[in-house]
């Protein structure tokens, strides 16, 4: 499956320009004319879902509360930090595969051993 994802703030570039050479449309909040202003974490999600696109984000915590309180979104796609840009890209890449819908999902994409 080709995502359309939305990426906040503190989720690095070198990952975002990494999965659209696998194919995926990623925005950032700089594509989208939003880089530091600090918007609260419930406005990342719905402008996300008003443009359909998933959420994807090293800020695990917020967004795992935000899936549970408000489960009709786009997705989610939560991420340990990894500074293997490549590796993170690729394994989000291959969860994205084995998928056929991100809506209302929660992903959880976790650093390897």
């Amino acid at each position: 499956m080709i995502a359309r994802l939305y990426s906040n703030e503190n989720f690095p570039l070198p990952v975002v320009e990494a999965l659209r050479t696998f194919g995926h449309d990623v925005m950032t909040t700089l594509d989208a004319g939003k880089a530091n202003d600090a918007i609260p974490d419930e406005e990342v999600l719905r402008f996300a879902s008003a443009h359909q696109r998933a959420v994807i984000t090293h800020n695990r915590q917020d967004f795992i509360c935000l899936h549970r309180l408000h489960p009709d979104h786009e997705g989610i796609i939560v991420c340990t930090v990894n500074t293997d840009f490549p590796a993170l890209a690729t394994r989000i890449h291959a969860q994205l595969q084995a998928m056929n819908s991100l809506r209302g999902q929660l992903i959880r994409i976790n650093r390897g051993n």
